[in-house]
């Protein structure tokens, strides 16, 4: 009577290369770091303005504990306070945070499991949290990883922010001038970008709808000016494919 074969013990999913060992969390903040010293002064400015702005301390913690967008929530402190309409918060918002559709093609989301955390995750995509992991090794990292970058951002975010804020309540109101942190912020930004890049279009193209926004809305100009911008970058990613199509 022949010997039956036993039945194959089922295994785990391979997993990569130090994905399971300890110190994930570790890693991540140390990795972190560099890009962290260049979130706590903007997030100690965005504080001293929201003070400014006359609003109470305690909401530069809830706009960077919820919005958690920096740009974004720089342009919102004006928006709040000169009351605009909810569709211009909206439109604005979304047109600042289109570059995340981008993103999201190259973010090792795939790598996070769980609705909580995916969810999260899709939350926290920061643009200093999309840098660090565009590497290629960054799609075989484990979700703990990941979701220590982004959380180590988060919570040096609102935690510099804060303190930005109950130090705004010391700044006297003649000082003038945080207004402007954030377009000093982009200006630096663009250079860099600049000189990455060597692309003169872009920046011509953005200093071109912002006058044409300008000229057309006065004041009203934000939107316009981002709607110009985009609609750039749409034609100008879809014409980019198309070459590399031609060029296959």
């Amino acid at each position: 009577m022949p010997l039956k074969s036993p039945a194959p013990v089922p295994t785990a999913p391979e997993q990569p290369p130090g994905a399971q060992q300890p110190g994930q969390i570790r890693l991540a903040v140390t990795q972190s770091l560099p890009a962290v010293l260049g979130v706590i002064p903007m997030g100690l400015a965005f504080g001293v303005l929201v003070t400014q702005s006359g609003l109470q301390w305690w909401w530069a913690t809830v706009f960077a504990a919820v919005v958690f967008a920096g740009s974004l929530e720089f342009l919102l402190i004006g928006l709040v306070t000169v009351m605009a309409p909810l569709s211009q918060v909206a439109v604005t918002a979304f047109l600042v945070n289109f570059r995340h559709v981008f993103y999201a093609l190259s973010f090792p989301l795939h790598r996070i499991h769980g609705p909580a955390a995916k969810t999260y995750s899709t939350f926290a995509l920061t643009d200093e949290a999309w840098a660090l992991t565009t590497a290629p090794e960054a799609q075989s990292w484990s979700r703990r990883r990941i979701l220590a970058i982004q959380a180590t951002f988060q919570l040096n975010w609102v935690g510099s922010v804060t303190l930005g804020a109950l130090g705004g309540t010391l700044v006297p109101d003649s000082i003038v001038g945080l207004q402007f942190a954030v377009i000093a912020f982009f200006l630096v930004l663009a250079i860099d970008a600049f000189r990455v890049t060597r692309s003169v279009p872009p920046p011509l193209v953005a200093v071109a709808s912002a006058l044409a926004g300008y000229a057309l809305f006065g004041t009203q100009m934000l939107v316009p000016a981002l709607t110009i911008f985009t609609g750039f970058l749409l034609v100008r990613y879809a014409l980019g494919r198309r070459k590399e199509g031609r060029n296959v």
